[in-house]
């Protein structure tokens, strides 16, 4: 990594291996974070997700198709019943998608909630960075001045 060094900075070799040894850390942190949303992702929309989502999908509408053809072809079924069968098919399949996207909610929430606390967090820095610099500024003209 480069920095730069001023002419008479107190900031020092070993100040600066810390420097990075901490932006280091955090780059691990970071790397681990999105490692860990990623496996969450996939947990709740991801691939895995999608196969099960399109083999539950494909059942449902085998199912809903097979009493459709029986009942006009065959007759198998009362009307009525047929048609009572594949409405409560129907509604299991939209209670399932409401479940799904409570789950979504769910993370999104979490995700957000997340990033406001890290915004929080870095604010927080921010302003007590501000303080030091006004600080520094202020020793600084005091030496100026004394000098």
């Amino acid at each position: 990594m480069k920095y730069l060094i001023i002419k008479d900075s107190p900031v020092n070799k070993e100040e600066l291996t810390r420097i990075e040894e901490e932006m280091v850390r955090e780059i691990e942190e970071y790397n681990r974070e999105k490692n860990k949303i990623r496996m969450m992702l996939g947990k709740i929309g991801g691939q895995s997700f999608s196969r099960v989502d399109a083999i539950v999908n494909g059942v449902f509408l085998t199912i809903i198709l097979t009493l459709f053809i029986l009942e006009i072809t065959t007759h198998f079924l009362p009307s009525f019943i047929s048609l009572e069968i594949s409405v409560l098919l129907v509604s299991i399949k939209i209670v399932l998608l409401m479940h799904n996207q409570y789950k979504t909610n769910h993370f999104q929430f979490w995700v957000l909630n997340s990033i406001e606390f890290k915004i929080n967090t870095i604010h927080t820095d921010l302003r007590k960075l501000k303080k030091e610099i006004i600080e520094l500024e202020e020793r600084n003209k005091d030496n100026i001045n004394v000098g």
